[in-house]
């Protein structure tokens, strides 16, 4: 009861058979879940054994460079698609196709080569018995020309003859499994690594010996039993977790463990709403409230200062022309970043609005959209959020005060000194070379609101019950991205992310930031606070122990209003993501009163101790 959460959560078309078995919620005895575990690492290792990774002259696998791929899976007769699949949609953003569904030709297989046109790198399974179905090879042969592919074969180590013509990376096991689905879909990304070498001879082309090692440079995704946690340490999460829901602190959840880079735990639990029985899923997309302050603004705040477009010890006037006739223009950056700047702590905006200032409609004069059915009038912010901001009264400045109007204040900034919306400069500098394929500022633009975890039933501001559009007031009035708010995401993106961070910059093959980049904006960076540059810390003043009684004085992370929280223990090598959505139908402190989140933590720090 762990890792991936039943993946027949998962979405549309996939299921996998083995992690159904391994990761669904059983019904059997710990000790047995944990056996079966041990089982399933020993027949991964002999998966390991006898993978072999052919044709990587050019270092191919695993892959890089994930923004400029457009990818397609093809499958041509593995029974284990769905698992494959599965795999490779949490590394990147894939296109799944069925030779099967092109059974009306046989005699070529044109339509479904047409059907890839648009795929710069496709991603083809293959066994040792569909090669010799007469339209296989033409097709792989059409595919080399001009698009890099992946060849992914299992059976008779014999049919390596068949592709001798082969250039591209060809990855070959005699296993046709689901274990061998996973394993090669794994290493085509970085999560394992190919040892193995060929036994045989088998043509000019595939000698004995022969076979490359790759390197390991993402996520795994794998069971607690692989860095050496009993399963059954675990089950007091979901113990936790069910509490929560009980308690109604919050309608469901989705908790993510990930240890010395490897996913051990994703798990989802509840219900969307309390009125909607539709079970959580694993990829679901949560508001992240203020995770949004590190996932995406201070994001965009380290590549400037590494560019240095953006220095910490600046003024705020030196970037920002209209903050130099107030009380704003002497304050470093540094000190903004800090919460040291003296704001106030946030400026309730929605309440202030008039009749004139939205509309039901969205129309020329109305353009910025709120929610459904709501539209704020052109030039608000312009006229009437941002004066209000560069003109409200500073107060304890030097003094740590958290708040929302920082990063108002560091949107702007980044915006000006990167040339761009900052929701298009943290995806295209980050999310998308990354991998992460569902995290982003307004979701609704891209996924369905079924796809989304709705939020709180407003009946004060928006009159209607928030789905996909931002929690916060300001946030949304701004048109769903501002500094302090904004950003939605799944677990596994988080995971991406925060997992570069613990790397201290790196993750697949590429460096995002330098390690003294990482360091500085994550450690404690203030007299007066337990803070970094954005990111909130390890508190050695908390009585109940924030944000867990175990965690190391290491810690950095940030929790959000809607019953979120990323925390990344460098000590433990640990990332651990908590999601939910503890403000529907409407704000509740039973998540906080119970400590849900932080108690989860405990389990976690005690498994790995024990």
């Amino acid at each position: 009861m762990f890792i991936l959460n039943k993946l027949l959560r998962l979405g549309p078309g996939f299921a996998p058979l083995w992690l159904l078995v391994l990761f669904s919620v059983s019904t059997c005895a710990q000790p047995a879940e944990h056996l079966q575990n041990e089982a399933f690492l020993k027949e991964e290792k002999n998966i390991e054994r006898s993978t072999v990774l052919l044709n990587n002259e050019g270092n191919l696998i695993p892959l890089k460079g994930l923004q400029d791929l457009d990818i397609a899976s093809v499958n041509i007769g593995s029974a284990y698609s769905s698992e494959f699949d599965s795999i490779l949609n949490k590394y990147t953003q894939i296109k799944r196709f069925e030779s099967s569904a092109y059974n009306y030709d046989m005699l070529t297989f044109n339509e479904l080569n047409d059907d890839l046109k648009f795929y710069n790198t496709v991603i083809i399974q293959v066994t040792d018995q569909s090669l010799n179905d007469p339209r296989t090879i033409p097709l792989l042969l059409d595919l080399q020309l001009n698009k890099q592919i992946v060849v992914c074969l299992s059976g008779d180590v014999q049919s390596l003859k068949l592709l001798n013509f082969l250039k591209s990376p060809l990855i070959w096991s005699e296993k046709k499994s689901s274990g061998y689905a996973n394993f090669a879909a794994q290493l085509i990304f970085g999560g394992v690594r190919a040892t193995a070498k060929l036994k045989e001879d088998i043509s000019p082309k595939y000698m004995s010996g022969l076979g490359f090692e790759s390197s390991i440079t993402r996520l795994k995704y794998t069971v607690p039993e692989e860095v050496g946690i009993n399963s059954a340490a675990l089950k007091k999460i979901d113990d936790i977790a069910a509490e929560a829901i009980r308690s109604k602190a919050a309608p469901g959840a989705v908790v993510m463990v990930v240890l010395d880079g490897k996913v051990i735990y994703n798990k989802a639990f509840g219900t969307r709403t309390y009125t909607d029985n539709t079970p959580t899923r694993i990829n679901d997309i949560y508001d992240l409230a203020s995770v949004t302050k590190t996932s995406a603004t201070t994001m965009a705040v380290m590549r400037l200062f590494e560019q240095e477009k953006l220095k910490l010890d600046t003024n705020v006037g030196a970037y920002i022309p209209k903050a130099r006739n107030t009380n704003k223009t002497d304050i470093s950056v540094r000190e903004v970043m800090l919460h040291q700047a003296g704001f106030i702590p946030f400026i309730p905006f929605y309440r202030n609005l008039l009749e004139s200032d939205y509309s039901r409609d969205s129309t020329a004069a109305f353009p910025t959209k709120v929610a459904d059915n709501y539209f704020i009038r052109k030039g608000y912010f312009a006229q009437v959020m941002w004066p209000q901001m560069l003109n409200s009264t500073l107060a304890n400045r030097g003094k740590y005060v958290y708040s929302d109007l920082s990063m108002y204040f560091m949107k702007e900034m980044v915006e000006r000194q990167s040339g761009e919306r900052m929701e298009n400069y943290v995806m295209d500098q980050f999310y998308k070379p990354l991998g992460m394929t569902r995290a982003g500022f307004n979701p609704r633009l891209r996924y369905s609101k079924e796809e989304i975890i709705p939020t709180e039933d407003d009946r004060t501001f928006r009159k209607t019950l928030l789905e996909g559009y931002v929690h916060d007031q300001g946030a949304a009035m701004v048109g769903g991205v501002s500094g302090h708010a904004g950003l939605f995401s799944s677990t596994n993106d988080l995971a991406i992310l925060y997992q570069m961070l613990l790397n201290r910059g790196s993750y697949g093959g590429t460096e995002y930031f330098k390690p003294a980049t990482v360091d500085m904006f994550t450690a404690k960076q203030s007299d007066v606070s337990r803070r970094g540059l954005g990111f909130d810390r390890w508190d050695p003043e908390s009585t109940k122990g924030y944000p867990s009684r175990l965690a190391s004085p290491q810690t950095f992370g940030h929790t959000g209003y809607t019953g979120t929280c990323v925390w990344v223990d460098p000590k433990y090598n640990l990332v651990y993501i908590f999601l939910s959505n503890r403000v529907n139908p409407g704000v509740s402190a039973k998540l906080i009163e119970l400590n849900i989140r932080g108690r989860i933590q405990d389990v976690i720090y005690e498994a790995i101790e024990n």
